[in-house]
């Protein structure tokens, strides 16, 4: 089945989000808690539970941006701040968002598109990012046996995608992140 709004929003309204760890991921909220522009404009796309989000704003980050497509998803992130003014929720397709951030947070977005779709996801994080915007994040460094999501890949893969729109800081393997991923 296509990976779409029905398809993200049906395995929300099940409970089939077993990518929710139930916490801000450990290598996110080391590198953020050196960003030293509180009031980043900071993207997190397909943001799930937005566990980032929670630690980001707990941490005195101003500017956070979460999308997602699931419409039930949305909500329940729309009700979990709706008593925190810094950060917005947005319930629309990644691809069609218009806007521009300093920062945009990849956690687990990229393995849930269809690989076919990547080199649009890069052409269009490019897009959304200011001069001098960057993308941080953890991606999987490995192939997976079933079919996805997730879809893993490989570094040298990932390399060969982002580097004509992006110039690779740093791409080494996570040490601080949670054993599956």
């Amino acid at each position: 089945s296509p990976l779409d709004q029905t398809y993200w929003n049906t395995r929300w309204e099940r409970g089939e989000t077993g990518w929710d760890i139930g916490y801000a991921s450990p290598a996110i909220t080391e590198y953020m808690s050196e960003y030293p522009d509180k009031n980043a404009a900071i993207l997190i796309p397909g943001c799930g539970n937005a566990y980032e989000a929670e630690w980001l704003a707990s941490n005195g980050f101003t500017n956070i941006t979460l999308i997602d497509i699931a419409p039930k998803a949305a909500a329940q992130l729309k009700e979990k701040f709706l008593h925190t003014p810094q950060v917005k929720v947005l319930c629309e397709d990644f691809f069609q968002h218009q806007a521009k951030y300093d920062l945009m947070i990849e956690q687990t977005f990229f393995c849930a598109i269809s690989p076919v779709k990547r080199k649009e996801y890069i052409e269009k994080a490019a897009s959304l990012l200011k001069p001098h915007g960057k993308i941080i994040g953890v991606l999987f460094d490995k192939n997976f046996d079933q079919p996805g999501p997730p879809f893993g890949g490989k570094a040298h893969e990932y390399k060969l995608l982002f580097e004509p729109f992006f110039v690779m800081q740093k791409m080494v393997p996570c040490y601080n992140s949670i054993p599956p991923r």
